[in-house]
């Protein structure tokens, strides 16, 4: 028997992705996750997070989470994508 389960995906970027400016400003963009091609589009203020982080940080990384919705030629949609950034520190070097 099975049981109901819940299914979220989480892709890391650290690079700023190419984007196209849709309806009402929404930014649509495609990642590479090893060969599947995941489709997203985001709300301006979500998209400017990644932005920012390029700008303002030299190291960093976004982690975008979602739903996977629609299956396309080369991946998939993924629904009600979510973004959160994080500045990378460089790790300090231990001394023998």
């Amino acid at each position: 028997m099975t049981i109901a389960a819940k299914m979220e995906v989480v892709l890391k970027i650290s690079e700023l992705p190419e984007a196209e400016t849709v309806e009402n400003g929404w930014q649509k963009f495609e990642l590479d996750a090893d060969g599947i091609i995941v489709s997203m589009t985001v709300k301006p203020k979500m998209f400017k997070k990644l932005t920012q982080a390029s700008e303002n940080y030299p190291q960093w990384v976004a982690a975008i989470g979602g739903k996977m919705g629609q299956s396309t030629e080369n991946g998939f949609i993924l629904e009600q994508p979510n973004i959160q950034v994080f500045e990378k520190k460089p790790k300090a070097e231990k001394s023998a």
